[in-house]
């Protein structure tokens, strides 16, 4: 099997110059596609999300107050997904990678068509936190990412990701958009009063079915990584084992190592610092996930562009598909070319301007009066500071793969980035769309204070990043 082959090579390969290692192309075609599935249904509400969120009235009419609500629904997720992803995780060490996928992706779907059957706030709060809660396939992706590549091909590996991240941005947004409200769009097709009672089910049971092929094609086709958990054919020899282990000797002792490693030993300034790097650039590419359709959404009079939800999903469609497209070009041989740590200090200092382009384009629509040329222009100059900044996502997921110690333990470790990541993104959309409301609401700063103050945390980050190592340690080695 191709994952056989990849380790084989790996475990061939010389420490010093070694070739870079065939990556397992099918096995992570399969990994890519499930990820494709759960980012779709994921992005696909929220060219929506404002819009439903004032027509289920719980703003009372105050369109300043709609960033209160959606910011809370994605905190609340975050936050639910912040309390299990560690646990989801751990499981993943002991009862194998796939199962726990498994079972992430069937919460996902069930979520996903819950959410469009709902007509209250808490009806939707809760159907997003039944995603958060029994879904930790985002930690066990990454292992299985990491379990799939070594230090010779890891970057390519994870490159994908981002490409994924962006074709599933293109795809959910322009989805999300397009088929929200189908009454209004298509009213000879769509004529039954469930589909008035229910205007954006459509997109999320679309959604809903392709984490159902997700499903079954996982179910079929993954291998399992762990090694424990594999078909006799597939394992190999583990560091630190003799290949003259029996199988059951060979997996009581990793069950051993494994139960033996605290998570307490694991915090060491190796592991710790690229945790902490990945948590605040999640915080603020969060925030800045979430400010888009906000600010697009917002009224004009209040800062924002106006737009409807079918021009903000075409928009966040474009910008991903761009962004995927220079990704799966350029993104590796950026990374190979400039290096990890050098890549991401320059790609995190693109926040600064990316956040300036806000307050500049409200101010433009407010001088000119009509979302013109100019605008555009300044939303193409926001695009390509978006691309730049992304790519420190690689480079960060590239350390802290590298930063466990072994690899029975590299679960764990990607559990406790995922947690931290949760957890900042659980803050990240609150604290700035309530902020955004409230700046907005009382002319803080002339409306600017959210901006200021992620400015400001971006300078965090920047120093956060010449903390971590020079080089990409050999996690092989």
């Amino acid at each position: 099997m191709e994952l056989a082959h990849a380790e084989s090579s790996r475990t061939s390969s010389p420490s010093n110059s070694m070739p870079t290692t065939p990556l397992p192309q099918f096995q992570i075609g399969i990994l890519m596609m499930f990820e494709l599935t759960e980012i779709i249904a994921s992005m696909s509400i929220y060219p929506y999300i404002n819009q439903l969120v004032r027509e289920i009235d719980i703003t009372g009419g105050d369109d300043a107050a709609v960033g209160y609500y959606v910011g809370l629904i994605d905190s609340l997720f975050y936050l639910a997904q912040a309390l299990t992803v560690l646990s989801w995780s751990r499981l993943s060490d002991r009862i194998g990678r796939k199962p726990v996928l498994l079972i992430g992706l069937t919460a996902a779907c069930i979520s996903m068509i819950c959410f469009g059957l709902s007509t209250t706030f808490w009806s939707l709060v809760i159907s997003r936190c039944m995603w958060g809660v029994l879904n930790g396939n985002t930690g066990v992706m990454k292992t299985v990412m990491g379990e799939f590549t070594d230090s010779t091909n890891m970057a390519q590996g994870f490159a994908l990701i981002p490409i994924i991240w962006s074709i599933g941005s293109f795809v959910g947004s322009l989805m999300g958009g397009i088929l929200a409200r189908p009454q209004d769009h298509w009213p000879g097709l769509f004529t039954y009063p469930f589909w008035r009672k229910y205007p954006y089910f459509l997109p999320c049971v679309v959604s809903a079915s392709l984490l159902l092929l997700a499903f079954f094609m996982l179910l079929h086709f993954l291998e399992e990584t762990l090694s424990t958990k594999r078909r006799p054919r597939l394992t190999l020899s583990i560091p630190g084992v003799s290949r003259g282990v029996d199988s059951d000797d060979q997996e009581a002792f990793v069950r051993q190592s494994t139960a033996n490693t605290t998570l307490w030993s694991l915090l060491t300034p190796a592991i710790v610092i690229p945790i902490a790097n990945y948590a605040m650039l999640s915080f603020l590419d969060m925030s800045f996930r979430a400010l888009i359709p906000l600010f697009l959404s917002t009224p004009t009079h209040l800062g924002g562009m106006g737009l409807t939800p079918s021009s903000i999903g075409l928009w966040l469609a474009f910008c991903g598909i761009v962004d995927g497209l220079f990704q799966a070009l350029f993104l590796a041989k950026i990374v190979d070319w400039v290096g990890p740590k050098r890549l991401f200090c320059v790609s995190v200092s693109c926040f600064t301007p990316l956040i300036v382009a806000f307050p500049v384009m409200s101010w433009l629509v407010r001088t000119r009066g009509v979302v013109d040329h100019a605008i555009m222009y300044a939303l193409l100059s926001q695009l390509i500071l978006t691309v730049t900044w992304d790519m420190a996502f690689v480079t960060g997921l590239m350390f802290i793969t590298a930063s466990a110690p072994t690899k029975n333990v590299l679960g764990v470790v990607n559990g406790l980035s995922q947690s931290s990541r949760s957890m900042a993104c659980a803050l990240g959309p609150a604290l700035t769309t309530s902020l955004f409301a409230f700046s907005k609401k009382h002319n803080i700063l002339s409306g600017n204070a959210v901006y200021v103050v992620l400015i400001m945390l971006s300078g965090v980050l920047r120093w956060l990043g010449s903390q971590l190592p020079d080089e990409i340690q050999d996690r092989d080695e």
